[in-house]
């Protein structure tokens, strides 16, 4: 008598998918990489065509390719130096925003005190209000503090603004590391703030990586708050020197899509770098 292997049961609710339904799926999830990726393809080869090219077909493939477009925005001081500002801002905003955040979530995930959901309510509240809207008494407010035309103007709003969505997300990931490694680390002589260092840190790690990089995009991508803080143009971020070089070259097309590639290309490899631990953290906040 032959034995069948037994049919493995489905998970409960779940419908084993058509086939267009499966091509539907598919469909859309062409449809979201040519609207992402088919813009950045074009900023790229276009930054390899002459102008000529480019205002004979606008959307055809470089021939011959041009390479002097990008050799010479690399060989500018100009470039160099708004890359230079971009990313001492932006590492200063990230690393303001993790340390602070942590902080701030390990308080409101751990300890037990009156007003402690109010003020979580106060820092979800705060996802509510971009920073456009404080354009004006952030303005004032800097230039009060003197922090007009230096680094520090733009990176410690950045970073204020930046504390809500962090603790919204480290704050459950926090919350759903089970108390008895905390009651074992007191038995072993460990104080709050080592807890909080050595073993809270370290396993909340995918929930720090998935912050740093909202974080670091928020700031690298920033436009609004350094046209405001500065008038200087060698404090300049990479988007305020996109939109000087713009205004600058404005009929030099293939000069200004080299331009623009090589400005959102420190980000974009950031963010594929980071891409599975910001899913990761992002599945730990939902969970908690």
């Amino acid at each position: 008598m032959a034995l069948t292997a037994p049919r493995r049961a489905s998970a409960p609710g779940r419908r084993p998918g058509t086939p267009l339904s499966t091509a539907a799926r598919y469909l859309a999830a062409l449809a979201v990489v040519g609207v992402t990726a088919v813009p950045l393809l074009f900023v790229v080869l276009g930054g390899f065509r002459t102008n000529a090219q480019i205002n004979a077909h606008p959307t055809g493939w470089p021939h011959p390719w041009v390479f002097s477009n990008y050799t010479r925005i690399l060989g500018s001081s100009s470039f160099w130096r708004f890359l230079f500002n971009s990313t001492v801002i932006a590492v200063t905003a990230t690393t303001l925003t993790v340390v602070l955040g942590a902080m701030a979530a390990y308080a409101l995930s751990r300890y037990a005190f009156r007003g402690r959901e109010g003020l979580y309510t106060l820092f979800a509240v705060g996802l509510l209000f971009p920073l456009g809207v404080a354009s004006l008494p952030v303005y004032l407010l800097l230039r009060q503090l003197h922090l007009l035309e230096t680094w520090y103007g733009v990176a410690l709003p950045q970073a204020a603004f930046g504390l809500p969505v962090t603790i919204v997300v480290l704050r459950p990931f926090m919350a759903a590391i089970p108390g008895e490694i905390e009651d074992a680390a007191a038995v072993d002589g460990c104080t709050r703030l080592g807890f909080f260092w050595r073993i809270l840190l370290p396993l909340a790690r995918p929930a720090l990586v998935t912050v740093a990089v909202l974080a670091f995009l928020g700031s690298w991508n920033g436009y609004q708050l350094p046209l405001l803080v500065f008038n200087d143009q060698s404090h300049f971020t990479l988007p305020l020197g996109v939109a000087t070089f713009q205004s600058q070259y404005s009929q030099d097309t293939a000069s200004i899509l080299a331009f623009t590639a090589l400005s959102m290309l420190p980000a974009l490899a950031f963010f594929v770098f980071a891409e599975r631990r910001i899913v990761g953290g992002m599945t730990g906040a939902v969970k908690g």
